[in-house]
């Protein structure tokens, strides 16, 4: 029966990776930021600087209050089989308008369409980008066999 190794650790933890996964996490938001803002109406940046704000700003919420508030709101997320998701997705994004001056959101339906749009622009560009875990299968007829040893020659 070939044996599974597991060569890496899975990365769930938020600031497992180092500098340069943390740098990639921000990059990806700063992407889907950027698209959503020229794709949804109601989504403003009034400068880069701003822009650049909002991606920190949000990339520390999702970081700090995104999993608080999926716990606070699992058994809504289970009842509406995930679609609340989009709803705490807007929420994060209303509270970061709220707390970045020259970023403004028109309405709930605007950020629910720019939650929507970053979520799924992060989500394709982190399955391109983040490292995959690597299963490595080894048959135990491959390894080299020691030569038998006789315990008792009598």
């Amino acid at each position: 029966m070939p044996t599974v190794h597991f060569t890496r650790a899975i990365r769930e933890l938020p600031f497992h990776g180092g500098l340069r996964h943390a740098l990639m996490r921000i990059l990806i938001a700063g992407v889907s930021v950027f698209l959503a803002v020229t794709t949804v109406p109601g989504l403003e940046a009034d400068s880069f600087a701003s822009g650049i704000a909002v991606v920190l700003v949000l990339t520390f919420l999702n970081l700090i209050l995104r999993p608080i508030l999926f716990v606070l709101a699992l058994p809504l997320i289970v009842f509406t089989l995930g679609l609340f998701l989009v709803v705490l997705n807007a929420f994060l994004l209303e509270l970061t308008a709220y707390l970045v001056k020259g970023f403004s959101v028109s309405g709930f339906w605007s950020a629910v369409g720019g939650a929507l749009v970053i979520s799924l622009v992060s989500t394709i560009l982190s399955s391109w980008t983040v490292d995959r875990l690597s299963i490595a299968t080894s048959n135990p007829s491959d390894e080299p066999r020691r030569p038998l040893k006789i315990i008792n020659p009598e």
